[in-house]
């Protein structure tokens, strides 16, 4: 299934803290499943939300790779040959999502000015790894890196393998999961939510706003509270 731009344009639009209430009316209940569990430093707090295809890899900079020189440089090579992949019908861009094998005790940067040039360059959405986060002052401040910290030393790092499985904070995602993410961290989208979610960010924000067009006024108390909630909550949301 194709993702619309105007779809793209509505989900980038709204955080992913909205995306997140959204999906719950998708699921008919709250979860405690499908988004990250731990805080992200991010490269750019300013940059708006962003919604990929994901990309995955996993790297490990602890010690120094098993692997010839030249074997290494080809793995790399190979990387960014999948990370660049173009899909067909498709409107959204690739996300990179990276694993630190180190965790927790993360110990070198993959994300620096060289690489955040390659993926911004080769495409990509943004990056969410695990890993850390390194010149601050010098990376391209429209490209997005949520990353567990800071760090300033790249020690061995090197990719080992990409396109599997990867667990960062707490989120399992997988090649060709969809990605909904921003400074609050990251939520997948199931492909068959989609085309609902722009119905259920209007519904959601809707019911906030009885609450919390009430609570700036200057003569709101707790009474007006109960009146506020209850319109709330009788709101009922009709796909």
């Amino acid at each position: 299934m194709d993702i619309s731009l105007e779809i793209e344009e509505i989900l980038t639009s709204v955080d992913t803290p909205t995306i997140s209430n959204a999906l719950d009316i998708y699921r008919g209940d709250r979860s405690v499943d499908d988004f990250t569990k731990l805080p992200f430093v991010s490269s750019n707090t300013k940059l708006k939300p962003i919604i990929g295809i994901a990309r995955t890899a996993k790297i490990k900079a602890s010690s120094p790779s098993s692997l010839p020189p030249d074997e290494l440089s080809t793995l790399r090579i190979k990387y960014y040959e999948y990370m660049a992949y173009k899909h067909q019908n498709r409107n959204v861009r690739n996300l990179c999502v990276i694993e630190d094998m180190d965790w927790p005790n993360i110990i070198g940067s993959f994300w620096g000015e060289v690489n955040v040039s390659i993926h911004k360059g080769l495409g990509l959405a943004g990056t969410l790894t695990n890993g850390l986060l390194r010149d601050l002052d010098e990376i391209d401040k429209n490209y997005m890196v949520l990353a567990s910290c800071i760090g300033p030393s790249h020690a061995y790092v090197h990719v080992v393998e990409f396109g599997g499985e990867v667990s960062v904070c707490g989120l399992k995602i997988k090649d060709g999961d969809i990605i909904h993410a921003d400074q609050h961290g990251a939520v997948k989208i199931p492909l068959h939510a989609i085309e609902m979610l722009p119905k259920a960010i209007k519904f959601m924000q809707k019911k906030e706003s009885y609450i919390i067009e009430a609570a700036q006024k200057d003569d709101f108390d707790i009474e007006k509270l109960k009146v506020a909630w209850s319109k709330a909550n009788s709101e009922k949301f009709v796909e």
